[in-house]
């Protein structure tokens, strides 16, 4: 008989690790894994039950049952929270517990984001900086300070001591409304944050908007795709155990690039074909809306990357720039008819 895989995974009902579960209840070897997720709803930690799914009742939170979660775990799959640092230390708390009673080195794909490559560049301008995973000392060079850094620091510290094996995703925009048994049963969120929010903001102000005048450029990766590369992450982990990892373990997943005022003009155009903007091009968020709806003027950064690292490990997205301005017109019907 095959041992079984046993795989801690957080953040199942979200959309990240919805698809990225999803995928994996459809794995080619799904019957050698023994899959348990941390749910925080009870009704759906049920219908999970159905799918094959083991699931505990609780939230991140719960410090001690994420620790013994992991303690039990030769896989941890973190796609709930990239910024929680005692979240993080609780996991990796329960990893160590593991090595030092069995001697094994645990998995630990954790999920950040290229959030922590932003400047401060208010829309204004674009900018030739560009991270390349393969780059070790360049990504070791970002400031401490940055977003997502602390918990990606612990997550490297815990590789470095030996007793786990890390690989940090990092997503950049993600875009599409993802189908399927989770989201068909109402288990999983079927929208994104950073569009979904900067459409939410033009609703409520009657107009498209954008950060200064949206000059800044990010990376982009359907979810669909996103999840793959989960999968294919997975599926070398456990078959090599000289995949890069810990300071060589960051993966970046985008498919191309898109300046921000172009995204802008394609919800602003949505919202004015829907009779809810005054006009198809954006108008600048004010420093007021910007702090009311973002906490400040984030979505006028440059974040830009090369997924190298991904690419050497046979992922191969294929969806475009064409594909992330056709998704914003659904995204935002589906906003609307929310409300």
């Amino acid at each position: 008989m095959t041992p079984k895989t046993h795989i801690f995974f957080t953040g199942a009902t979200g959309y990240v690790g919805g698809t990225v579960l999803q995928r994996l209840l459809n794995h080619p070897k799904r019957d050698t894994f023994e899959i348990t997720a941390l749910v925080r709803n009870a009704d759906k930690a049920k219908v999970l039950n159905t799918l094959g799914v083991n699931t505990v009742v609780a939230s991140l939170s719960d410090r001690d049952k994420v620790t013994e979660l992991a303690s039990t775990s030769s896989v941890v799959i973190n796609t709930a929270d990239s910024d929680d640092v005692e979240t993080q230390r609780a996991i990796l708390r329960g990893l160590k517990a593991r090595h030092d009673e069995t001697g094994e080195v645990a998995i630990y794909i954790h999920t950040s984001g290229t959030g922590v490559l932003m400047d401060n560049a208010a829309g204004l301008h674009g900018t030739d900086v560009i991270y390349v995973d393969t780059n070790s000392e360049q990504i070791e060079g970002l400031p401490e300070t940055a977003l997502h850094r602390p918990v990606d620091l612990a997550v490297v510290a815990a590789d470095k001591e030996g007793y786990v094996r890390t690989y940090i995703v990092l997503p950049p925009t993600i875009y599409g409304i993802p189908t399927g048994k989770l989201y068909d049963l109402g288990i999983a969120n079927r929208h994104s944050i950073q569009i979904p929010v900067a459409i939410k903001a033009s609703l409520d102000r009657g107009q498209g908007g954008v950060i200064g005048e949206g000059k800044n450029t990010w990376p982009h990766v359907e979810v669909n795709e996103l999840a793959e590369f989960y999968q294919i992450l997975l599926d070398a982990t456990l078959s090599d155990s000289n995949l890069p990892h810990g300071r060589e373990g960051y993966y970046f997943c985008e498919n191309g690039e898109y300046r921000l005022y172009d995204l802008a003009r394609a919800y602003s155009q949505a919202l004015y074909d829907l009779g809810k903007g005054k006009s198809p091009d954006p108008t600048p968020f004010t420093d007021e809306e910007a702090q009311k709806y973002f906490g400040g003027p984030e979505l006028g950064s440059n974040s830009r990357c090369r997924a190298e690292r991904a690419r050497t490990l046979g992922w191969k997205p294929t969806k475009t720039i064409k594909d992330l301005l056709e998704s914003v017109r659904p995204e935002v019907e589906a906003i609307i008819a929310q409300k």
